[in-house]
This record gives C-alpha cells, structure tokens and sequence, in this order.
C-alpha cells in the first residue's frame, strides 16, 4: 500500500538506529550544570528589595549605600537563606550587616540587624514584660526547626493588621523607658583584639578602637536569647533601672492625696488639668497657681490618687508638653499653727523655771557653782560665763 511505501522509503526504523547520547547531555547540561541540580527547592527561602531597619542602624548619613545579596547567608533563628543586606552606619560607624529574615523579624516586630524593638527601641524582654502585664500576648518560637517553619508559615499568611504587637495601649512603663532618639554610640567601631594583646602595628589606620574591654555582664551578650527575649543582660540593666528611677513611691501618709504638677504652660488652665485626672475617679479639687506654672490635684480617695501617679509619672503631657508630676506635701492648717506656737511658749516657760527633764539646755545657776568664788583655777573647757562665774563650752 501507498502507507508500506513510505514506511520503506524511510529507511531503517527507528530502534534499530544509534542513540547520540552525547548530545543529550548537551541539551540537559546548562552553563550551572545538570537542570535537575540547578532546580533545588527554594521554599521557604526568603527574597526582599528593603530590610527592615531601626534609625540606629542606618547611621547619622542621610545618604545610605547599601550592598545585596539575593540568598546570601542563613538567618541566625530559622536557619533559612535570605537576601542580606550591607552598609556603612555612618560617617564614623563601622560597616553593618542584617542578621535574620524579615519573616522572624516581623513576628517579633524588631529590627533585623540590632533586634530592638522598632516602636520602643527597646529589648524584646523588657517589652514583653510590659506588654503582658497589660493584658498583651507574648510570641515565642517552637524549639525545633519544623515547628519554626509552620509558625513562619502561617504568619506569612496573615496580614499586618493580624500582628499581636501595637493592638493593646502602652504600659507606662514603657513610654518612660522608650528610646524615641537614635543612639549612634550603637555604631561604634569594635575593639581591636589586636590592640589588647600589644601587637598592633597599623596605628591611626587601623579601623578598630584601641581601647580596652571594660568587661562586665554587658560583655556577654547572645543574639538568640536577645531575640527570644531570655537572660538578656541589657534587658536586666534596664528593669533594674527601672525599678530605682522611673517609679514614684506614695508617701507613708495615707492621709495625702493631693499630687502635684509643675512645669505648666501659663495659658493651661483648670479644664486641661481635670481632663487628664478625671478618668482615675473623683477629684476633690484642683487649685491652679499660675504665677508659679503648676498645680494641685487633690483625689476623694487614696488609691485613685496612687493610679493616677503610677500611669502618669514621667509621661503626662497636657498642652503637648512634659509636666513634672510628684506627691503633696502635707499642709500645716492655721489651727495646727496655733497649737504648735502655743506648745512651744509652755515649753519655753517650764525650761525657764528648770523644771526636770526639760529638752531645753539652759541651766540653772548658783552661787555655789562659781569656782572663781572659791580660789579655784577654771578648769579645761570652762567658759567665763556673763554672771561672772565659769560655765563648760
């Protein structure tokens, strides 16, 4: 049939012909290898145009160089490649680099070089701490690498508005303790180590500080447990100071209730005042005085007064600025006065007339104690006294 001679006009089948194999080799072989090996699987792997960054870390230059790499380290947390990023932090800043992804990053909401928080600038402890006495949730990693990989996973999924960090008010705490300004001594460059040994011998070209370490809990520092939140000795330096200089401690009188504010604005006025002090219950009064710029702000109760100095001290604003917030000293009424005069001038009179036990010091005088009178010599210390007679200094 016309098929069978087309079939013989071809030649030899197919089967019975060499395979070149050297050419498939070549059709499979890329200028990166084998396809299959130039394929690897990259999930999970995280590519980005921007890090995430604190104004520390980006230095006093307004003008920032920065070097990338696409998947160019693994993170520090998740162990997962990422796009890395390089720079030079400042004019005297010594060059920087990130640290973790922007996925471990953004679940802890800090910066991917420093690991401070972005909103307070401070350890993610001492935020946490806070942030869960105000009724905040605290995020912690799984330990192993899969249930890290899940949690980044499904946080990737949710949206910015699904993070747990910003939802609830800020404690007081922290709005005392946040660092609103950058602080480029951060930056520095790091110690030589040549230096310390004695063997330096660049001199003023050497990029490195010749100083010597100052040790300390500060010289021990893990990036993981500044991450987690866990045995961070910044973070302890900081509740420490804390405790000692940002908390105002009510007076032992349970009897003052008044709280006073100083640093007023001359046009603020007694509305102003009762709108920042109304919410924490009744007030009894308020009494400006405004040739001195301050107030006082007296409570019904003792323990709305402690609230109220508790959540303001050192962060009450009124007319955007600082007020200086402290307790009422207890005031001296006229009758309190009165009683006190009248105390002291029958105090004065029974220690004129030398009554025992007296806490005045005046003595009383007798001829008999005159050692002039008796042809004694004034003994040592003895004073001449205005009768005439010898007194001890």
């Amino acid at each position: 049939s016309r098929g069978r001679a087309c079939l013989q006009g071809i030649g030899p089948s197919l089967a019975d012909r060499p395979v070149d194999f050297s050419a498939l080799h070549r059709t499979a072989m890329t200028e990166r290898g084998y396809r299959i090996a130039a394929d690897v699987n990259k999930e999970g792997w995280e590519k980005s145009a921007f890090p995430m960054l604190c104004e520390t870390c980006l230095g006093d230059n307004p003008y920032v160089r920065m070097q990338k790499e696409d998947y160019g380290v693994e993170c520090k947390i998740c162990v997962r490649p990422f796009t890395i990023f390089r720079w030079k932090a400042g004019t005297k800043g010594r060059y920087k680099a990130t640290v973790v992804c922007q996925s471990c990053a953004r679940m802890k909401n800090v910066c991917q070089t420093c690991l401070f928080d972005l909103e307070y600038g401070l350890p993610v402890q001492v935020r946490d701490k806070f942030l869960e006495e105000q009724g905040g949730n605290k995020i912690s990693l799984p330990p192993s690498r899969i249930g890290r990989d899940y949690q980044l996973q499904e946080a990737q999924k949710q949206t910015e508005s699904d993070l747990p960090y910003g939802k609830t008010d800020a404690h007081p705490m922290l709005k005392r303790l946040a660092r609103m300004t950058p602080y480029y001594k951060r930056n520095e460059a790091r110690i030589c180590t040549f230096y310390v040994k004695g063997a330096c011998n660049r001199g003023q070209d050497c990029p490195f500080r010749h100083e010597l370490p100052e040790g300390g809990e500060l010289a021990n520092q893990k990036l993981r447990d500044r991450f987690h939140g866990e045995n961070d000795p910044v973070a302890a330096k900081i509740l420490r100071r804390a405790d000692e200089e940002m908390i105002l401690r009510p007076p032992e009188d349970r009897a003052i209730t008044t709280l006073y504010l100083g640093g007023l604005e001359p046009g603020v006025k007694e509305r102003d005042v009762r709108d920042k002090f109304y919410v924490f219950g009744e007030i009894r009064s308020i009494r400006m005085v405004p040739r001195q710029c301050c107030a006082f702000v007296t409570f019904v109760k003792r323990e709305h007064a402690e609230e109220a100095a508790s959540k303001l001290y050192r962060v009450l604003e009124i007319n955007s600025k600082l007020v200086n917030l402290m307790w009422g000293r207890p005031q001296t009424t006229l009758q309190m006065q009165a009683a006190g005069a009248a105390a002291s001038s029958s105090s004065g009179t029974t220690s004129a007339l030398g009554t025992p036990g007296s806490s005045s010091t005046y003595r009383p005088y007798y001829p008999s104690m005159d050692p002039s009178a008796q042809g004694n010599t004034p003994l040592e210390g003895e004073m001449p006294d205005e009768r005439g007679g010898f007194r001890q200094g």
